[in-house]
């Protein structure tokens, strides 16, 4: 088959600008765009810009004539139902079918209560009316339909970020990065998640080794694996007390109250995002390989460092990854087995007392406010960016695995 970027079919963008270049381009456009609807105070004028600018980018990418009139049509069509679900009529329109949605459980919720703000039936009849176009069309428009479909989504995770490092005061998140009790918070949210990531990888391999291998009674063990995903965090809290606390397995460790119990909590809760990415990426490795260095006498442990663990220590380090950035996030359980934390801190060498992040930023909240909880957040979410991406880069070995 002959690939069609190869006669600058596909790919015209990102050909002509080079990948770099293409998507540092893009995010200009994007925040130039988000910059200029904050600052005229309308966000939503974004979201639709957004969406539509999805379509503008496959349209380049995948070249065409089609494409191009997909991507205008999309454009046009929600600029289109901006404008009308703005108007007085169609508010008064709306009204019965408001009044009947209303009434239909768990769906009630969804529908805004008063039919006139524009915004809300954008993007509830947006992707509708967009689906309806792709029903109609030929495969051509797909791909520009489908991204700005799911830009829908980018849109929603994407623009509550956006505004909310656009309306923080720099001047309250240098002072929060000032305070030291901040710096002692930041390094306990790296440090412990990272110890419990360790834990879950160093024992999650082997039990995902086993479980893409299967055995007797895999099913019960897959149960346990995944109990930590159903259970709420706070029973997953006092899981951990009674099971490690006083009376428990460890009766001589300090788990209420100290580092150790925080690292059972968090490997807890974040256990199964490191066994299951494992167990994926084992499960991707060709049978045949394990077998031909078996018959070139490997043994199991050899075949598994040499050819499986290679192959597999992508999907290894996101498991690895995942569960750090789950035991970042935890609350519940945390704020039951260890509210605040005092331990032996390696970065300063001196005890230290101090809580995990989303507890800290929570009790910032309740009694310093929304603005001073929020710059704290905003130092933890640069953070977790900045580690984020470090992580990407070394595991793409620096080949543009960011990007």
């Amino acid at each position: 088959m002959t690939d069609p970027s190869a006669d600058g079919t596909s790919g015209g963008l990102a050909a002509g600008l080079g990948r770099g270049s293409a998507v540092l381009a893009v995010l200009t456009v994007q925040v130039v765009a988000f910059w200029a609807a904050t600052a005229a105070g309308r966000p939503t004028l974004y979201a639709l810009f957004a969406m539509a600018s999805a379509g503008v980018i496959a349209a380049a990418t995948g070249g065409g004539l089609r494409g191009a009139l997909a991507a205008v049509a999309g454009t046009l069509l929600l600029g289109a139902l901006w404008w009308v679900a703005g108007h007085p009529l169609f508010a008064a329109a709306l009204r019965p079918l408001a009044d009947l949605l209303a009434g239909i459980p768990l769906v009630g919720s969804l529908v805004p209560t008063d039919p006139g703000p524009r915004g809300p039936w954008v993007f509830l009849l947006g992707p509708v009316a967009l689906s309806g176009v792709v029903a109609l069309a030929d495969e051509a428009w797909t791909g520009v339909a489908a991204a700005t479909l799911g830009s829908v989504l980018v849109v929603a995770l994407g623009l509550p970020v956006a505004l909310f490092l656009a309306r923080q005061d720099p001047d309250l998140v240098l002072s929060a990065a000032r305070d030291p009790e901040v710096s002692a918070m930041l390094f306990l949210s790296v440090y412990a998640p990272l110890l419990a990531a360790g834990v879950a990888v160093v024992f999650g391999v082997p039990l995902a080794h086993l479980l893409a291998r299967g055995f007797p009674g895999q099913a019960v063990v897959e149960s346990l694996v995944d109990l930590p995903l159903v259970v709420p965090h706070s029973v997953a809290g006092l899981l951990v007390l009674f099971g490690f606390g006083e009376g428990g397995a460890f009766p001589g460790l300090t788990v209420l109250g100290g580092l150790a119990g925080m690292v059972l909590a968090l490997t807890f809760v974040s256990a199964p995002f490191a066994v299951n990415a494992a167990r994926e990426a084992i499960e991707s490795v060709p049978r045949e390989y394990d077998r031909a260095a078996r018959v070139h006498g490997a043994g199991p442990l050899g075949t598994f460092l040499r050819v499986t663990l290679p192959l597999s220590y992508r999907g290894i380090l996101t498991g690895g990854v995942l569960a750090w950035a789950r035991a970042v996030s935890e609350f519940g359980a945390v704020a039951i087995v260890a509210y605040s934390v005092t331990y032996l801190s390696p970065a300063t060498g001196r005890e230290v007392t101090t809580q995990h992040a989303p507890v800290f930023i929570y009790n910032t909240y309740v009694t310093a406010g929304l603005a001073e909880s929020g710059a704290v957040a905003t130092l933890l979410l640069a953070l977790s960016g900045a580690i984020f991406l470090a992580i990407r880069w070394l595991a793409y070995d620096g080949t543009g695995g960011v990007l």
